[in-house]
């Protein structure tokens, strides 16, 4: 049977099959975009562990989660919360997010802006870039080793960052060959979508200091934060329990308790 990671690739691949849009063309767009904001550099100038705050209205394994979210009103509150950037679905059919969500949620804010999303190809980067994300996802599960290089090479040449997204020792060695300098470590299995707790920390060991670490998925409490906080990690990637939440403002506040310049 196939799994949520099988078929939402399954679906990305074959929408990027279908796009019959020039590439060429798409490249000359994007080169006359405005300069993006920084995606790594605001995480590297949090004070304390920066939190990346994600809209997400839906997720495969668990439904609506607000789906009547109101994007631009989110996003404000996660800034004035104190979040460093933010993390936006744009995937429609699994996640029920859309590209407009994040250019509303860009423009509500002053912060750099992630386009979650599963990136298959150029074109997936070129509307990130012209949609306004700062940033992309790239997950190496779901790419071969030269579609990981060429992505991450196209990305930053196009003034993103790539968040790569890892799951394991050898992903994680895969994205440092590929070039990643922010990588992502989820501690949610995109096969099962189980949430294991120590999966962050044992990959956080093979990811150098000269990286920033993302610790992402089944992130709740200050607890949670201490213990990533402490196995490593810069920042924090939290979509679920943020916007669950009656008091947005105030769970960004409360995930912000660690000072990186604390652990060891």
């Amino acid at each position: 049977m196939a799994t949520y990671l099988d078929r939402i690739l399954s679906a990305h691949r074959a929408q990027t099959e279908a796009d019959e849009r020039d590439t060429d063309a798409l490249a000359r767009e994007a080169d006359s975009c405005a300069p993006t904001r920084g995606f790594t550099a605001a995480i590297r100038n949090s004070v304390g562990v920066a939190v990346i705050a994600e809209i997400k209205r839906a997720s495969p394994s668990k439904g609506p989660l607000a789906a009547d979210l109101d994007p631009s009103a989110t996003a404000a509150g996660y800034e004035r919360g104190g979040a460093a950037a933010l993390s936006v679905l744009t995937d429609t059919e699994f996640f029920a997010g859309c590209a407009e969500d994040l250019v509303a949620a860009r423009a509500a804010t002053s912060l750099p802006v992630l386009r979650k999303d599963f990136t298959v190809g150029p074109k997936d980067v070129y509307d990130a870039r012209l949609m306004g994300a700062d940033a992309v996802l790239l997950i190496a599960a779901a790419l071969s080793q030269s579609e990981l290089v060429d992505l991450t090479g196209l990305t930053v040449s196009l003034g993103l960052d790539a968040l790569v997204e890892v799951h394991d020792e050898d992903e994680a060695e895969r994205a440092l060959v590929a070039g990643a300098t922010l990588v992502g470590v989820n501690q949610r299995d995109l096969v099962t979508f189980a949430v294991d707790p120590a999966r962050a920390e044992r990959v956080a060991k093979v990811i150098p200091d000269t990286a920033v670490r993302v610790a992402e998925s089944g992130i709740r409490s200050a607890d949670d934060v201490r213990r990533l906080v402490d196995a490593g990690f810069d920042a924090i990637l939290v979509g679920e329990a943020l916007v669950t939440s009656t008091d947005i403002e105030q769970a960004v506040q409360a995930l912000r308790c660690e000072s990186r310049d604390q652990r060891g």
